[in-house]
């Protein structure tokens, strides 16, 4: 069976795992203490980074992209990145926005910052960030909205690799409780959708040890 490296609340992890369930192919999860750099997993990886995705015959892939890109090549049954080059491309843009801007502004500045930060016994919480993550976020959920006045679904009709994307950010960031939905209510609407499927099960059970969840967190009904 396919074996999944993984660190539970990295974003990256998240999508690769997301992308996975929605493809109904069989995974198990090893949680990876990257931070111990261990000689095996090096093997896998000589970055070091997690996610890294073994598949059955045993070859190693790694680079969240590079794995997505790969499932969609091999098991093309069901497709979440577009049928034609715009609707691909417009998967790409919107993965990127959310990999690398919203990655840069919301999520490091507060996943990183209260539990990457906890995690890897570095240093304590910049509040300069996390006041600067929480007032960022707002725009992103706008974004949200606007695309979903437009569309079905982040990209278009059909739900894509860029809500994947997005939801993988956005579940851990809002474990924290720092989505403000009661101010964004499209933003809500469309996560509600995503956060229903069966492929967000497991990943709605990850906890960080002397982190409680926010008390919506779970909730398909928030």
């Amino acid at each position: 069976m396919r074996r999944l490296y993984h660190l539970p609340f990295d974003p990256a992890s998240r999508k690769v795992r997301l992308l996975l369930a929605e493809k109904k192919l069989d995974f198990t999860c090893q949680v990876e203490p990257v931070w111990e750099r261990r000689d095996t997993f090096l093997s896998l990886n000589p970055a070091g980074a997690v996610p890294v995705l073994v598949e059955p015959e045993g070859h190693p892939l790694w680079d969240d992209r590079s794995i997505c890109e790969y499932l969609e090549e091999v098991y093309p049954e069901k497709n979440m990145l577009g049928k034609t080059p715009i609707e691909r491309a417009e998967v790409r843009r919107l993965m990127a926005w959310f990999d690398i801007k919203f990655g840069a502004e919301v999520t490091k500045n507060l996943v990183g910052e209260k539990i990457q930060k906890r995690l890897f016994g570095t240093s304590t919480p910049n509040s300069t960030a996390i006041r600067a993550g929480k007032q960022n976020v707002h725009y992103h959920l706008e974004y949200i909205a606007y695309l979903t006045e437009q569309r079905n679904w982040l990209a278009g009709t059909e739900l894509s690799l860029a809500d994947i994307t997005a939801a993988a950010h956005i579940s851990c960031v809002d474990y924290l409780g720092d989505i403000p939905w009661s101010q964004h209510p499209d933003a809500h609407d469309w996560y509600a959708r995503f956060k229903s499927r069966p492929s967000m099960r497991d990943v709605l059970s990850d906890t960080v040890s002397g982190i409680q969840p926010a008390a919506h967190y779970t909730d398909l009904d928030f």
